[in-house]
């Protein structure tokens, strides 16, 4: 976050909130992201060491499930974010700065 161009006199005002919360809603996409992959692997793990029981092997198929199904929902959330930014043009996705948003315009 670039807290010169919403601080006045080193103090922050009314208009560092919106982009601090466009960084916290980063980075719980983000953070999101990061923890179904991680389930994707615990899956994996489940899977592998079920050595044949059909209750073990359904229940990481349950857990790949469900953990694919999240980060659908987490790709799902940066693209209508992104989309509804960009059709309000309140803001959008700052290419250069990755943890950003910045006025379209």
């Amino acid at each position: 976050m670039d807290w010169s161009s919403c601080a006045s006199n080193g103090v922050a005002t009314l208009s560092c909130i919106p982009p601090l919360i466009a960084d916290l809603i980063w980075w719980l996409l983000t953070f999101g992201g990061v923890v179904a992959l991680f389930f994707i692997i615990i899956a994996g793990y489940k899977y592998i060491f079920s050595h044949g029981d059909p209750k073990k092997i359904e229940e990481a198929k349950r857990t790949l499930s469900y953990a694919i199904l999240g980060l659908v929902v987490i790709f799902l959330s940066f693209f209508f974010v992104n989309f509804i930014a960009g059709i309000t043009g309140v803001a959008c996705l700052n290419t250069t700065s990755a943890f950003s948003f910045t006025s379209c315009k």
